[in-house]
């Protein structure tokens, strides 16, 4: 993996992670954490959306180039499938900000990142378990079962969606991290 690659895919997150907690920070007077989605800081006609709408794409316009190396770096069907799908995510991600809150697109790209997101690592993790790779396997199952239990808890204990998605969004970030010390970072 070019050297490129590998900080595109450890400065991603906290790009997103900061104009999302920035947006956060401006919309503070009117945004709450249990009643908005996280799009709601980013809707259209909204003064700063771009705040939270450019380190989105950003983000995941380095993620998709970190994680292209990916699918050399896997050795079997399922689990090259699977950072495909993951990558299918970013895409969507990258509408999200493309599409924000208020256009007709949104929703759908809103759901695709969540669903292409989770479902990726999911099926990359568990090709990695069919490589030989049971550690992370498991904790990739396990990490996908507690992401669905806790969102589907998040979306019927709040009126808003933004604990659910945080919930996804960290699941996501939790796997691509631990990913990236387990093949770039334990061996060496």
């Amino acid at each position: 993996m070019k050297k490129s690659q590998l900080l595109a895919g450890i400065l991603s997150p906290p790009i997103a992670l900061g104009g999302i907690g920035a947006a956060i920070l401006i919309n503070r007077s009117w945004w709450s954490l249990t009643d908005n989605a996280i799009s709601d800081l980013g809707k259209v006609g909204l003064p700063h959306s771009w705040v939270m709408n450019v380190p989105l794409l950003i983000s995941a316009i380095l993620t998709i180039y970190y994680a292209l190396d990916l699918l050399g770096e896997m050795k079997n069907l399922v689990s090259r499938l699977g950072v495909l799908v993951f990558i299918l995510g970013l895409f969507f991600l990258a509408g999200i900000a493309v599409f924000p809150e208020g256009t007709e697109p949104h929703y759908h790209v809103s759901w695709g990142f969540f669903a292409a997101g989770s479902l990726g690592f999911l099926m990359a993790g568990a090709g990695m378990w069919f490589e030989g790779n049971r550690r992370f396997g498991i904790f990739t199952v396990l990490l996908f079962a507690v992401e669905v239990l806790l969102a589907r808890w998040a979306f019927g204990a709040f009126s808003g969606v933004a604990i659910a998605e945080f919930i996804g969004i960290f699941a996501i970030l939790t796997w691509h991290y631990m990913l990236m010390w387990m093949k770039f970072f334990k061996d060496k």
